[in-house]
Formats: structure tokens, C-alpha cells, sequence
């Protein structure tokens, strides 16, 4: 199953384009989740929710709702991965708030965060069994034999990132994925077209077999791409012989040419 969705929902700039313009903000996840069957949050990486906030997200979406969640940069940001049990244990109890919800945790390195093998294998090993840990890596000397060895050890995935300022491997290092669609080159910018979009169901029928799951999360939020490129994709993955989860019909979303 290909599990397509956005990277957060609480956009301003999609009132009307998206979200009507008589509907209240509280009322926004409820819209979304509607239209949507999983979403990546992005606030947990700036401050930690509090339980009550990861209860409340359990609470007001659908049973099949699946929420991946971004490891607080307060570890990967601020500690570098240093003594990293703490971090996690005080994030997966809130985010476990989210019961059986709970999607795969992202760590999203920084760009200056040289390959530290050893504080990663530490931090991996800090997450309880069963537990989906995907890795954004954002400098290249973590693209080593080692590096992918340990990822593999753990099951944690490779985050595959699309954007036109990075480059990664693709390895498959578990046996599910977690792919992060950046920036797209089409226009109007940063929406993608469908030329690269179908590149990338290409690599998924590469990396992985149709049963086996994929997160896909689109973080070009600005004119409204990501939800755009999310209905485009879904397309794609389909006549390609994937299953995906429910994306919103076409016309429930506007794209802001200017």
C-alpha cells in the first residue's frame, strides 16, 4: 500500500484553495483527514505537542488514519544525536498518545551533521521493536557501506528526498519506504509535473513490490502543489498496478497560478 498525504495541514494559504472559506481552523484536520488517510507531522520537529495535542489528534481523525511523525529537532538539531534515550523516550510517549495511529518517526539530520555512524546506530537502537524509524540524511558523507549496513540492521529506512538541491541513493534498506517529495520544476512552482512524477513510480516499482508499504509525504505546500501532486500521483501509482490510500477529488483543490 502507498500511503500519500502531505508534510502538515495547518496552511494558511490553502483557505479557499482547499479549505472552505467559511470552515474554522479547529475544523481543518477534520477536513483533511476526510480527504486524506495519513498525514506527516511537521510541528512536533519545531516544539514537542504536548500529550493532550497527540490525544486530541487520535481522537477527531478516522480509525484508518495514520500520522508519521517528526523526531523533535531538539535530538537531531540541537544534541547532534548525542544521548539520545531521553529525546526519544519523552517523544514516543507522547507520541504513543496516538495509540495505533501512530505512523512511522522521521529523523531529519541537519545539512552540517557529518556522518556519525556511531551516534546513529544509538539512536536507532533507543526505539522499541516495531517501531518505524525513517532517516532524511542532508550531507553526503553518510552515503556509505557502513551507514547502509546499519540502517539495514535496524530496519530503518532510507528517507528518499526529491529536490532539486540534493541528491541520494536509492537504497532499500527495509522492507517498507518513506519518500519526502521537496520541490518540484514545473510549473507554476514548486508544483511538479507529471513526467518526474511517473519517474518516481518507476523507482517505487524498483524498490518495492506492490504489497509491501510506502510513505509518500509532499511538502511543496505553497499555491496548493502538494495536494495537487498528491491526487497526480495517486493516478500514476494506480495504473501502475499500486494500491493507495484515498487522496481528495480533483476538483477540491484549487493551484494559485500567480
Amino acid at each position: 500500500m502507498v500511503y500519500l498525504g502531505t508534510s502538515g495541514w495547518q496552511y494558511r494559504h490553502w483557505r479557499d484553495a482547499f479549505y472552505p472559506s467559511g470552515l474554522a481552523q479547529r475544523r481543518w484536520l477534520d477536513h483533511y483527514a476526510a480527504r486524506f488517510q495519513t498525514v506527516e507531522l511537521n510541528n512536533s520537529f519545531y516544539h514537542l505537542p504536548t500529550a493532550q495535542s497527540f490525544e486530541r489528534w487520535r481522537d477527531e481523525t478516522p480509525a484508518d488514519f495514520v500520522v508519521a511523525a517528526k523526531m523533535s529537532s531538539y535530538l537531531t538539531h540541537l544534541k547532534r544525536l548525542r544521548d539520545p534515550a531521553e529525546p526519544v523516550r519523552l517523544f514516543l510517549e507522547r507520541a504513543g498518545r496516538l495509540g495505533q495511529k501512530l505512523g512511522p518517526i522521521l529523523l531529519q539530520l541537519p545539512p552540517q551533521l557529518t556522518a556519525e555512524p556511531g551516534r546513529l546506530a544509538e539512536t536507532l537502537a533507543c526505539f522499541p521493536a516495531g517501531v518505524r524509524v525513517a532517516v532524511e540524511f542532508r550531507h553526503d558523507s553518510w552515503y556509505q557501506p557502513q551507514v547502509l549496513s546499519l540502517l539495514e540492521r535496524h530496519g530503518a529506512a532510507l528517507c528518499l528526498a526529491d529536490s532539486p538541491r540534493r541528491r541520494n541513493p536509492e537504497w532499500r534498506t527495509a522492507d517498507w519506504g518513506f519518500v519526502r517529495f521537496h520541490e518540484g520544476r514545473a510549473t507554476p512552482r514548486p508544483c511538479y509535473g507529471e513526467r518526474a512524477l511517473f519517474t518516481w513510480v518507476d523507482r517505487l516499482s524498483r524498490l518495492w513490490r506492490t504489497q509491501e508499504d510506502v510513505f509518500c509525504y509532499f511538502n511543496n505546500d505553497p499555491r496548493g502543489c502538494a495536494i495537487r501532486d498528491a491526487i497526480a500521483f495517486a493516478r500514476l501509482l494506480g495504473q501502475a498496478g499500486f494500491a493507495t490510500t484515498r487522496v481528495p477529488r480533483p476538483d477540491e483543490i484549487t493551484v494559485n497560478e500567480l
